[in-house]
């Protein structure tokens, strides 16, 4: 079985036992070595989040992430709890910490917890206070939202511009977004939490390691030198997951729908604007070379940078407003298009046979939302061949919003040879007998035959059925009456060209009969006319 199969299928067993296990760190002891791993796999993770977060096109996309944050946020108080337990009573919590500390202390102390407070500071009051507000304003928004983006919904689809099932997926589409908001509302108080408990697990860690140390004989300088690396280097290698997971946090909840992610967003969007570039090179330029003491190195370097590339931008932003002016100039106006004599000529072309349909009947025909009228269109064409030998041209079903709701005419060669009405949400039930019992419906006519008959809803359907009814649906009426008018009108729609294509399939099979007769002793016209009366008198020219 392959690896990706395995993952798949004990993926939740494997994620119920990290979370256990996780919870389990806060009891047991946990190795120094094991610990390093950990701390290691907790800033990857961190740095995998973030990244994930900036890739993402829409926020539904990291649907996960408040639950992740949870985990993340529980997974790295697990590894504080850890850590302070080595500290306080080995005085060791690993080489991933005491490395850490090394690097940021170096010998003064005192500089690395100002970094340490500095790094907290911005976390808990400008990235997660800000994230935190910005998930109330967006849960509250969506949650206003609701009513009328489903009323929109419904909307589009009464009008026919969507189908039921784009209907259910967008409607599960706003049930998911107000989800989450909703609980990235509640997750942004994690990150919250988990600033508050660093900054009080970094004063345990010091005064509790000082108050150890003093007492197994260390000197005053010792305990603060040794402890301090610990405490700060704790506090780094998890409050640097934390700032990177807060900074996720940020960036899922106030990015917009796009189709690209947002880096790709970042530089079109400033690249618009090539005259922000340019001030600002010459901005940087006037620093540079204006203000004394100041260096000009990095700013000339940087206006270089930022003229050149606005200058890059500003060429091919005009470049591209030129080619879309070509490109208009080069369109034909529809006015102009209207005035060609090929638009006149396209005006007066009909079809041969025609089917309109109200706006109330178009389900009937998209085979989207389960209508089968196309595929019974299709069949009549079999059916007339079959029996009358006669090939129908293509039958063009169109809407025609001048018509009522449930409304259809049929046409032959633009003149309507017939109409009628069907309930697209009832069934015709008929009674060719005259014997069966009364039911309840609407009263009509069915327009084939011009027989009595009852539109029934779809919950007396089985009560027609066993009174004896005949009981059909509404693609099946308009088929029925299509059918009928097509036998009526079957020689008027075998014009010369149909009659042409009539003879040279005969003459595949029987060539001499065909060249004995055709032309020499009836010409074309004459057959047409032949066999047109048959048609007429509804005998099959098929043999």
């Amino acid at each position: 079985m392959p690896r990706a199969t395995l993952w798949s299928k004990y993926s939740d067993v494997l994620f119920a036992v990290a979370v256990v296990a996780v919870v389990a760190m806060m009891v047991i002891r946990v190795p120094p070595v094991v610990l390093d791993f950990l701390l290691a796999f907790n800033l990857a993770m961190s740095m995998v989040v973030v990244l994930a977060a900036i890739y993402t096109r829409e926020p539904l996309e990291f649907s996960i992430f408040p639950t992740l944050l949870l985990i993340t946020t529980l997974f790295r108080l697990s590894l504080n709890v850890s850590s302070t337990r080595l500290i306080l009573l080995d005085g060791f919590a690993g080489h991933v910490i005491e490395s850490f500390g090394r690097f940021v202390l170096g010998s003064n102390p005192v500089v690395g917890f100002i970094v340490f407070l500095i790094l907290v500071v911005v976390q808990f009051v400008v990235i997660t206070r800000g994230a935190e507000r910005v998930s109330e304003v967006a849960a509250r928004f969506t949650l206003d939202a609701m009513p009328g983006k489903q009323m929109a919904i419904d909307a589009d689809l009464n009008a026919g511009l969507i189908t039921e099932q784009e209907a259910r997926e967008r409607r599960k589409a706003i049930q998911r977004e107000a989800d989450f908001y909703g609980a990235m509302d509640g997750a942004s108080k994690f990150v919250k939490g988990d600033a508050i408990a660093g900054l009080v697990i970094v004063a345990v860690n010091l005064i509790g390691g000082f108050i150890i140390g003093m007492t197994q004989g260390m000197s005053f300088q010792e305990a603060l030198q040794s402890y301090s690396i610990l405490t700060v280097g704790d506090g780094l290698v998890t409050q640097l997951p934390a700032l990177l997971v807060s900074t996720a946090a940020g960036i899922v909840v106030t990015r917009a729908a796009s189709e690209t992610n947002l880096g790709q967003d970042v530089l079109a969007q400033l690249g618009r604007q090539p005259r922000a570039l340019l001030i600002t090179a010459g901005m940087l330029g006037a620093l540079g070379l204006l203000v004394p003491g100041l260096p000009p190195l990095p700013f000339l370097a940087l206006a270089a940078v930022l003229g050149g590339v606005g200058v890059s931008v500003s060429r091919a932003a005009r470049a591209r407003a030129e080619a879309e002016a070509q490109q208009q100039a080069a369109q034909v106006s529809p006015a102009d298009e209207a005035r060609r004599p090929e638009a006149v000529l396209q005006l007066i072309q009909v079809d041969p046979l025609e089917l309109e349909l109200g706006y109330g009947l178009l389900p009937l025909a998209d085979p989207s939302m389960g209508g089968d009228l196309m595929d019974r269109v299709m069949m009549i064409r079999r059916q007339i061949a079959l029996e009358l030998g006669l090939v129908l041209p293509y039958i063009r079903v169109r809407d025609n919003m001048a018509l009522r709701p449930n409304q259809y005419v049929v046409k032959l060669k633009g003149v309507e040879i017939g109409q009628g009405e069907v309930l697209p949400d009832h069934y015709l039930a008929m009674d060719p007998s005259g014997t069966a019992e009364p039911i309840p419906g609407i009263e009509t006519r069915e327009p084939a035959f011009g027989l009595p008959a009852l539109w029934v809803s779809a919950a007396d359907r089985e009560r027609a059925e066993m009174a004896g009814y005949t009981v059909v649906d509404a693609a099946s009426v308009i088929a029925t009456h299509l059918t009928e008018l097509v036998r009526r009108h079957a020689h008027e729609l075998l014009g010369r060209q149909e009659t042409k294509a009539l003879v040279d399939k005969v003459k595949e099979t029987h060539p001499a009969v065909v060249e004995e007769l055709v032309p020499k002793t009836l010409t074309l016209g004459e057959v047409q006319k032949v066999l047109q009366n048959l048609l007429r008198e509804g005998v099959s020219i098929r043999d």
